[in-house]
């Protein structure tokens, strides 16, 4: 059987796309991640209160997440409650986060997919009026990686969140700098998101589809003005209607690990199906945000697909509307009033099983720990890219069908499976952990 493989670029990771096909009949496609890490078993022995510490290590893209989901892991095994003081400044650094990725995926990874025939290598090869995108998409990125520094200590690795709340408090003028930088940034991301929309038209114009529109089910840990700092994970069914809300530590009562004969990441089902988190499922979740620009944004995004959406290539639009709303919620968190409360509440550690969430870019992540003498026993991570993967790998079949007919395989098939999996910003490092 004839097999057609694909390498990836302009995602976080290495992967690889296979497509197995007979004559113009394709069979079979499989998205495989390549690497192998084994987090989940070198961490067993180390001592609990240093996985805040160590799991940011699973990614330097994804290390916020990491960060917040470790300590929210041990406090809720250890019985203890953060401040609203403290959860504050969790919720900045988890906005930041967002602030960070939605604008590297959405103009640095995707943007060059949309223009012309053929799109361009990078955002670096956009000219004409085009070629101020890149210094102002990387602008809005240093406003993230800068949101993260502030509130997190810094951005790399941040290390602020702590068992019971966080370490220190964020300078007040180092916090008035910030939002400053925010507001300047917010008419530039508008700027860029509305280009954005007018390339992406064309692109669906010059290629007759947004990919695979099959409704589906949608995971997400967000309620209406969340910072992404989750609390239970909700599942959303085709028809938009909520089947199913549960605690983290729940998961494995509602959702499945499938694993993988051909990647080094597993697949998650729900009810024996697929299904997609990320910014099109938190989309399809809320229908209003609650900030001004961003439910402006949200209303022109529902008005032109429909709500649920569920084609594919709008992951990418829906992106462009949390960055809006995670800006605007950055700069009324940093300029609100200052909460009471201490910063770090007092605890006992003790041995036993917990575990912490938070709406990472790429949807719910979850850490599972099962303490032993104050040693990690054991470590699951759930990964959001895991989420995706029957959904990118559902989503790749029909773009291969499409393009490869009976007439031959279009030179649009690779550009089509770069943009499918890129739709889904998989991270491969935290889904192969």
């Amino acid at each position: 059987m004839p097999t057609l493989t694909i390498p990836l670029s302009r995602i976080e990771g290495h992967a690889q796309v296979r497509i197995h096909f007979h004559g113009s009949e394709v069979q079979a496609v499989h998205f495989q991640a390549t690497e192998m890490r084994g987090f989940e078993y070198f961490v067993q022995g180390a001592p609990a209160e240093q996985m805040p510490v160590i799991t940011p290590r699973i990614c330097g893209v994804c290390s916020t997440a990491h960060h917040i989901a470790a300590v929210k892991a041990l406090e809720a095994l250890y019985g203890v409650e953060p401040s609203p003081r403290a959860v504050r400044i969790r919720e900045l650094m988890m906005l930041g986060q967002l602030i960070q990725n939605q604008a590297t995926s959405l103009f640095i990874f995707t943007m060059p997919d949309l223009p012309g025939q053929q799109g361009l290598p990078s955002l670096f090869e956009m000219s004409g009026e085009d070629a101020t995108l890149a210094p102002k998409a990387l602008q809005i990125r240093r406003v993230g990686t800068d949101l993260i520094t502030t509130s997190g200590g810094q951005f790399i690795h941040p290390v602020r969140a702590a068992v019971g709340g966080v370490s220190s408090d964020i300078d007040p003028q180092a916090a008035e700098r910030m939002v400053a930088e925010l507001r300047a940034a917010l008419p530039v991301a508008l700027e860029l998101f509305e280009r954005y929309w007018e390339l992406f038209i064309g692109l669906k114009d010059r290629i007759g589809t947004l990919g695979d529109d099959t409704p589906t089910y949608y995971l997400a840990s967000v309620r209406p003005g969340h910072a992404y700092y989750g609390d239970r994970i909700r599942v959303l069914a085709p028809s938009g209607v909520e089947e199913a809300a549960f605690d983290p530590c729940e998961h494995d009562h509602y959702l499945a690990e499938q694993p993988s004969d051909t990647s080094y990441t597993a697949g998650t089902l729900f009810k024996g199906e697929g299904l997609r988190a990320n910014s099109l499922a938190r989309l399809n979740m809320l229908p209003r945000l609650g900030t001004p620009l961003a439910d402006q944004c949200m209303e022109r995004f529902h008005r032109e697909w429909g709500h649920p959406a569920h084609a594919i290539l709008l992951f990418d639009l829906a992106r462009g509307v949390e960055l809006i709303y995670c800006l605007e919620q950055a700069i009324a968190r940093l300029s609100a009033a200052p909460i009471d409360g201490d910063l770090l509440a007092p605890y006992t550690p003790r041995d036993g099983e917990g575990c912490g969430l938070v709406e990472a870019p790429r949807g719910p992540l979850i850490h599972h720990y099962v303490i032993e003498n104050g040693l990690i026993r054991s470590a699951r991570f759930i990964i959001p890219t895991q989420h995706n993967i029957l959904a990118i790998e559902r989503a790749l079949l029909v773009a291969a069908r499409r393009y490869i007919t009976a007439d031959g395989i279009s030179p649009e098939l690779e550009r089509a499976v770069g943009r499918v999996v890129r739709a889904f910003d998989p991270c491969i490092a935290c889904a192969t952990h």
